[in-house]
């Protein structure tokens, strides 16, 4: 599923406005602590005017597939964005699988983040208990949702500081 915000951001002095577009990739596994992620990350990208779409996936594993496949459309001219923001939680459970979950859904979305050039906010929560992805998870823009909108939009900001506002 793919939602778009509205083109006109609301004017709040307190956070530095950035003209940028981003996607959010979410997944929602577990819904109360991807809600509170993305409350933040909403809210954040308000605050700066920034537009952005949402993506919703299955799980943490299926992020750094999107995220390739809109690099892929943004080479080939079809898809416009600034940035990405991954947003989700691994939760350890009795078996190996989370370590596998953690691992490669980190690994692949940073190589995919670095060869295409996209500057990506991470809000993936690898956690212990629910306690503690909550603990992360909640605070609107203080949270870790709000935290990788904000890291986000520095590396456009970086980004655009090498190459030029364009960029």
């Amino acid at each position: 599923m793919v939602q778009k915000s509205s083109s006109a951001p609301t004017d709040d002095k307190s956070a530095p406005h950035l003209r940028a577009h981003i996607l959010i990739i979410e997944a929602p596994y577990y819904d109360d602590i991807s809600g509170l992620l993305a409350e933040g990350a909403l809210a954040e990208c308000e605050r700066r005017g920034m537009t952005y779409e949402r993506i919703a996936v299955p799980g943490a594993l299926e992020i750094p597939q999107v995220l390739a496949a809109a690099a892929a459309a943004r080479e080939a001219g079809r898809k416009t964005f600034d940035g990405a923001v991954a947003l989700g939680c691994v939760i350890r459970g009795e078996t190996g699988h989370y370590d596998i979950v953690c691992n490669n859904a980190n690994h692949w979305l940073m190589e995919i983040a670095v060869r295409n050039e996209v500057p990506v906010g991470n809000a993936i929560l690898t956690v212990d208990t629910r306690e503690q992805a909550i603990a992360r998870a909640e605070g609107g823009v203080n949270g870790k949702g709000g935290d990788a909108v904000r890291a986000c939009a520095r590396l456009i900001e970086t980004k655009r500081a090498f190459w030029g506002a364009s960029a």
